[in-house]
């Protein structure tokens, strides 16, 4: 069986790079590969020009925070931190020395005697980075180091780890299924399935030019709409959407377009509009979410379509579900994908 499917990536250095995609794609495997806990078939790995395929782990620059913490619960945080420094056979005094220097970067100073199983399940979280990042690897491997967190939780340690990355220059390796926090965090993201690297871009790059079907839909709530090619010219192309209207749209570079495609709107691009509609269908449902509220909208040819609109203090609810609507966009919000 093949895990990954000719994967070519090359990432920068002091970036913040996330592997980003569903249960069994291939991304922790990738991960496996870079650590040496894998072994490649055949293919290179390359770190700072040097080809560590066949080197163990022990003898690479990587370091990697698992799932698991894998703390030593008999031991102190700061005795946690230096473990592996102390294995390296480093001078005590350096054990000491780095282990304070980490406790502040976590910022734990007032926890370094405790330990680990008297400690808070965020604060063993920062231990295992702490004590990962003290041996100052070239590469820092997070295998969804997040995932047994609470939500409130997580979302501070997301902002916590990004600061690292950034006070410490060192290169970070992030593996996730959840978007919202590749989002947040990286300075680039890899979108996987099945084996395959789909697309690599910045977190906006990504969001709003989407490759293919499959980025659009694992990335963020989209709409998908069948369209027919008229014309185009060079990126210029004109399209007769299934429902009837005609739109034109500009291509991403380097893509052209012909016969039937799939073309995606983001919900918060799209208004709801009694005048200059592209669309027009029946109001199904209104959801209200606090900060903004969604509704769902059944086109006049059967598809299904929702509008995002951000809530104000002074918005009042006029709608109601039965009513006919129309729905209105900026041609540049509209993305012509590869199926």
């Amino acid at each position: 069986m093949q895990a990954l499917d000719d994967v070519s990536v090359t990432i920068r250095e002091n970036e913040f790079f996330t592997l980003l995609g569903p249960s069994g794609c291939g991304k922790t495997t990738l991960l496996r590969l870079i650590a040496g806990f894998d072994q490649p078939t055949r293919g290179t790995i390359l770190l700072q020009g040097q080809d560590i395929s066949h080197l163990p782990p022990y003898q690479r620059s990587v370091n990697t925070v698992f799932q698991s913490y894998a703390l030593f619960p008999h031991m102190t945080v700061a005795e946690n931190i230096g473990f592996g420094l102390e294995m390296l056979g480093k001078p005590k005094s350096e054990v000491r020395e780095t282990a304070d220097r980490m406790l502040k970067l976590v910022r734990m100073e007032e926890l370094r005697d405790r330990r680990t199983d008297q400690i808070s399940g965020g604060q063993q979280q920062r231990v295992a980075l702490a004590r990962a990042l003290a041996p100052r690897p070239k590469v820092l491997l997070l295998d969804e180091p997040l995932s047994a967190l609470d939500y409130k939780l997580r979302k501070e340690m997301q902002i916590e780890l990004k600061r690292l990355q950034s006070e410490t220059g060192i290169t970070f390796i992030f593996v996730t299924h959840d978007q919202e926090e590749a989002l947040t965090m990286s300075d680039r993201i890899a979108v996987m399935h099945a084996g395959k690297v789909l697309q690599i871009g910045s977190p906006r790059e990504i969001y709003d030019h989407p490759a293919d079907r499959f980025v659009a839909d694992f990335i963020g709530d989209t709409n998908f709409l069948m369209a027919e090619v008229l014309a185009s010219d060079g990126r210029q192309v004109r399209l007769r959407l299934a429902s009837g209207p005609e739109i034109a749209v500009e291509l991403p570079e380097n893509r052209s377009a012909s016969g039937r495609v799939t073309v995606a709107i983001r919900p918060e691009h799209a208004r709801l509009a009694p005048d200059g509609a592209a669309l027009n269908g029946t109001l199904e449902n209104i959801v209200y979410l606090g900060t903004d509220t969604h509704y769902h909208v059944r086109l006049d040819g059967g598809e299904a379509f929702v509008v995002r609109n951000q809530n104000r203090r002074d918005s009042t609810e006029a709608l109601q579900a039965g009513a006919p609507v129309g729905i209105a966009f900026e041609p540049d919000s509209v993305q012509v994908l590869r199926d």
